[in-house]
């Protein structure tokens, strides 16, 4: 069975450090991160999804962890065709004339090779420091299965490597009955990791909980089964517990998910308060004693 690694997505976002789950003493980004990386060695960064980060910042974030502990970096919402507040791009690459929000369409290809460009220079201290774990492409739930869609996919991906990349697709149609097969044929000829999600469903934006490897790592995110999940914001949205029993059972499913992969990565974002990190370390205790128990 391959390693499972478990984190949340984000360790720093505001709920969280109102939610109290952090010590007193614990009072700067790295003493938060400190503490943190003393109970999970995984973490997803999701301000990354915001705005390309400065390489000062992931700098400071491989300095201040341990060695070993892994960063999932969710890509800029520009490169995955989200519309993106032209105020989330460094001054100096916003197009002259354009609207409050910008897609990659609006940006000459000189400023969108350098958007790229400024992205990777930001991965690099944690590639170097052996702590870059994936880069996740989340595809905007209208992203919906066709060609052009695999090659948008695959165009993308590119623009990432040598990182490892996973896919994670918010439009139900890549897992219909008639497109199922050629949507994990795809990401395993392109050697890219289909994100596994437990999500609410009957929505459009809903996959089901199909467990596959495609590529290493494999990788889960637990979203939760928020009644609010198609409007309410993202406190409510997000806002779910997941039961002894849920965990449970997920437990054995992703050991079973770690027979086809050398390792798997598990991230809780049902990020309400501490309620992912919470989940996240039952989560973990049980894996560990599974394990333990043979």
């Amino acid at each position: 069975m391959g390693e499972i690694r478990v984190g949340t997505a984000s360790w720093a976002d505001r709920m969280l450090l109102d939610s109290g789950w952090y010590p007193r003493e614990a009072n700067t980004p790295a003493g938060r991160l400190a503490y943190y990386a003393e109970r999970f060695d995984l973490v997803e960064a999701d301000t990354t999804f915001y705005a390309i980060p400065p390489v000062e910042t992931t700098t400071a974030w491989a300095h201040r962890s341990p060695a070993g502990f892994l960063f999932n970096i969710k890509a800029f919402s520009l490169f995955t065709g989200h519309p993106t507040p032209v105020t989330a791009l460094p001054r100096d690459l916003r197009p002259a004339r354009s609207a409050d929000r910008v897609r990659p369409r609006d940006l000459s290809p000189e400023l969108l090779d350098e958007a790229w460009a400024r992205f990777g220079d930001a991965l690099r201290p944690l590639e170097s420091a052996g702590k870059l774990g994936v880069v996740l492409l989340q595809f905007p739930p209208w992203f919906a299965y066709g060609a052009a869609a695999k090659r948008r996919i695959a165009e993308t991906a590119r623009r990432c490597r040598p990182a490892r990349v996973a896919i994670e697709l918010r439009h139900a149609s890549w897992l219909t009955p008639a497109n199922a097969v050629d949507t994990v044929e795809f990401l395993c000829r392109e050697d890219l990791s289909f994100v596994c999600v437990d999500m609410p469903q009957g929505h459009a934006s809903s996959l089901p909980p199909v467990l596959v490897a495609t590529a290493e790592p494999a990788v889960m995110r637990f979203h939760g089964h928020s009644d609010a999940w198609a409007g309410g914001d993202r406190r409510d949205k997000f806002r779910y517990a997941y039961s002894d029993d849920e965990l449970a059972a997920w437990a054995g499913r992703l050991r079973e998910l770690a027979d086809d992969a050398d390792q798997l990565h598990v991230i809780m974002n049902n990020c309400c308060g501490d309620q992912a990190q919470r989940d996240a370390q039952r989560l973990a205790g049980l894996l560990t004693r599974a394990a333990a128990a043979g």
